[in-house]
């Protein structure tokens, strides 16, 4: 166990360094912060100052030493746009899309596997049939058309739901949230669904196959020649090996969540770091692009290796003696 982390871990770095090298070279290739930080009637010697203040005359080397560095303490810079520090900009734009991401991922879960399990043992009802026709256009469908169709039915026409921004927030310590207030909830409910309705249908249809073909295994038509009720079968012996593969899937797609929130917070205009991503993109603001980066790159490590660990809880066979393969 105590190998396979470190394994995971030096893959984990391996991959940071890479991703915070595209990340400094966007420094290098997209834009020039000298002219962005001086502006047009800047002396020579301003540009030259400033240039040295931002260590772009030390060499290649230092200058991704020192990046690597900041990084690593979560210093990006300032913002070529708001003249604000980025570490900042994203501390306040964080829990936006975190909180947007984990209704989502609720939403998705909750719903999806139910569904899936039930289209596994109910294969020629009508509700199976329903259920997988609904799941295609879910999956058929761009985020963003089903943004704008949830705008269109809820917030325009049965106005029950508002269709932008965060609504009322509450701070805890140095968080903030709106989901302890009910103005808060309203205003997530349409975002977070948009977010959800693609991993859903995603789940639900990897739930279900996985299931049918745990169904047909040897040990399920032992245990059903053992007496045991269907319930046991099918939630102690089949669901519990049917989540090893779901829980691969579903890691992937919760950062898929963070990751590509982008779009819907631009359709929703929610105040989190997809949307600084799209403004520092306009701009370009190239500290903001390296640290939203290097963060969502962060988040994927992460989430992966708590999946790689949770192998351990749901399959004992990695236990015996898989783990270090």
């Amino acid at each position: 166990m105590l190998v396979f982390i470190l394994r995971r871990l030096v893959q984990a770095v391996a991959v940071m360094l890479t991703v915070a090298f595209v990340a400094f070279m966007l420094f290098q290739f997209v834009g020039d912060p000298v002219a962005s930080l001086a502006g047009q009637d800047a002396t020579p010697e301003q540009r030259q100052q400033i240039r040295h203040d931002l260590g772009l005359d030390r060499s290649f080397v230092a200058q991704f030493a020192t990046f690597v560095g900041n990084a690593v303490q979560g210093e990006f810079g300032i913002s070529l746009q708001q003249r604000r520090k980025v570490s900042s900009l994203l501390a306040e734009r964080v829990p936006a899309t975190l909180e947007l991401s984990a209704v989502a991922a609720v939403i998705a879960l909750v719903v999806a596997i139910p569904l899936g399990v039930y289209a596994a043992l109910r294969r020629g009802s009508v509700g199976t049939q329903i259920a997988m026709a609904v799941s295609l256009i879910g999956v058929s469908l761009p985020t963003f058309l089903i943004g704008v169709l949830l705008i269109l039915v809820f917030a325009v026409q049965l106005q029950w739901l508002p269709s932008n921004g965060r609504g009322d927030v509450v701070a805890v310590g140095g968080w903030t949230t709106g989901l302890l207030t009910l103005d808060g909830l309203r205003h997530v409910l349409l975002p977070a669904l948009t977010l959800a309705i693609y991993q859903l249908t995603l789940i639900m249809r990897l739930v279900r196959s996985e299931m049918l073909e745990v169904l047909r295994a040897d040990y399920i038509k032992f245990a059903k020649a053992r007496g045991l009720s269907n319930r046991a079968i099918y939630f102690g012996h089949a669901l519990k090996n049917t989540l090893v593969p779901v829980i691969t899937v579903t890691g992937l797609q919760v950062g898929s969540l963070i990751a590509f929130s982008i779009i819907t917070e631009t359709v929703f205009n929610w105040p989190g770091m997809g949307l600084l991503f799209i403004q520092a993109v306009q701009f370009p603001d190239i500290p903001v692009m390296a640290a939203y980066l290097c963060l969502i790159s962060l988040i994927f490590v992460v989430i992966n290796l708590v999946v790689d660990l949770l192998y351990f809880v749901v399959d004992p066979r990695l236990r015996v003696g898989g783990g270090a393969h």
